[in-house]
């Protein structure tokens, strides 16, 4: 599998989908059609503009379409974004609210490198701004790396995240969602030896795998079945001619997408069966929740095999971080070295990639951390969206987190002024 040709292959179909989808919806909105009583052209075109969305949106990265928030005066303040640092795999971006000043709390939000861009946490961004500042990792598609930048694994992931959050400053609260939480645990212990002072007040890790034998998912099981060997044979190809990244090794993002896909076979089917009845029906919108949902989810970018590849094995096979047995740089990590942070972790009871007490283990893992600056949340009912995006999110999750970081913040810890006595 690790050549050219099988990465351009399965960008073949999906341009040949994307192609066939466009044919069938011009054939079946041909004018002419309309001397025909039936409603098979109407389907046939609905059923090309479902397709032709869906295969278009895979090699498109979405844009965060955030325009403006509303501030404490009333008034909307136009949103921007921009770089604070710029590195070959990732940016720190923040999103600067205009004619707003510096906010009390400031977040960094930690994006997965999982195959979807970091706009899968549009919603929680647009949940957090109104009173954040809000920073987050922007990850790049390997596709667009040039192979002369390097390498990328765990380790340099780890070594990134360290960075930002020395860039930030200490008066900082990091919130990790999913794949980064057991990395952005790592990297605050990292910094709690060689830059104590660069450590955030708070972490919040929610939904990810610190422990994944702590409880079993198709995730863990297939990770637990498949050699490494076996791994690096199917899922790691090389970038084609098409990208800047020509002959990267990659885990492509249309790969993944098969995978996620597979994992809710019926759901999906589902869900794309009813939206060409609504569209064919004219009940469906360009912004409706199916093309708001799948435009996120359907696009997808490749991720380096060396950071692929080291996750499963370090991760989930050899549970370093489980074990509090992880290296970054020849340094041995010790995760009982954070003793200032406060951690909050946020699992979903119904979450099916990151089962209830693997997250939970970061807990166990914070031997050095006073019982009060440790807090652990199972939203009821929740799945693994919901707890980062979801409804579940907006009205549970974020009030806790953000009454945990007000209470573990420097505003938080520091004495009361003592009044001052006026001279008469």
């Amino acid at each position: 599998m690790r050549y050219m040709a099988t990465y351009d292959l399965m960008e073949t179909v999906r341009n040949t989908n994307q192609w066939l989808g466009a044919t069938a919806r011009a054939f079946g909105s041909y004018p002419a059609t309309g001397l025909f009583p039936t409603p098979a052209f109407k389907v046939m075109a609905a059923w090309g503009e479902v397709m032709e969305r869906s295969f278009s949106r895979m090699i498109a990265k979405p844009d965060w379409n955030i325009s403006s928030v509303v501030g404490e005066d009333g008034r909307d303040h136009v949103v921007t974004t921009h770089a604070l640092v710029e590195r070959p795999f990732g940016d720190l971006i923040k999103f600067e609210v205009q004619g707003r000043g510096p906010m009390r709390r400031r977040v960094l939000l930690v994006a997965p490198m999982s195959g979807h861009y970091a706009t899968l946490l549009r919603s929680t961004v647009i949940s957090l701004l109104p009173d954040c500042d809000v920073y987050l990792t922007d990850w790049h598609n390997a596709r667009d790396i040039p192979v002369s930048e390097g390498k990328f694994d765990i380790e340099d992931y780890t070594l990134y995240l360290a960075e930002f959050m020395e860039h930030l400053g200490a008066d900082l609260h990091v919130i990790a969602v999913c794949q980064p939480a057991p990395l952005t645990l790592a990297a605050t212990a990292y910094l709690a030896e060689k830059n104590p002072d660069a450590q955030p007040q708070t972490l919040t890790l929610i939904g990810g795998p610190i422990d994944p034998d702590a409880a079993a998912t198709d995730v863990t099981d297939f990770g637990a079945r498949i050699t490494m060997g076996q791994l690096e044979e199917v899922a790691i190809q090389r970038v084609g001619f098409n990208y800047i990244g020509a002959g990267r090794l990659v885990y492509p993002g249309l790969l993944q997408l098969s995978s996620f896909m597979s994992m809710n076979a019926d759901r999906h089917g589902e869900a794309f069966f009813n939206q060409i009845l609504r569209v064919a029906k004219g009940e469906a919108s360009d912004h409706d929740h199916h093309n708001r949902f799948y435009d996120e989810y359907l696009a997808v970018m490749d991720m380096p095999a060396e950071f692929y590849l080291s996750t499963v094995e370090r991760v989930f096979k050899n549970l370093e971080i489980a074990r509090n047995d992880f290296t970054v740089a020849g340094h041995k990590v010790d995760i009982g070295k954070i003793t200032t942070v406060a951690v909050k972790v946020v699992e979903g009871e119904k979450d099916d990639i990151s089962a209830p007490g693997q997250c939970l283990a970061a807990l166990r893992l914070c031997t050095g951390l006073p019982e009060s600056k440790k807090a652990a949340h199972l939203e009821p009912g929740a799945g693994h969206y919901g707890i980062f995006a979801g409804k579940s999110w907006r009205n549970n999750i974020r009030p806790l987190v953000l009454d945990f970081i007000d209470t573990n913040g420097i505003e938080a810890a520091a004495p009361s002024p003592k009044p001052q006595l006026k001279t008469v």
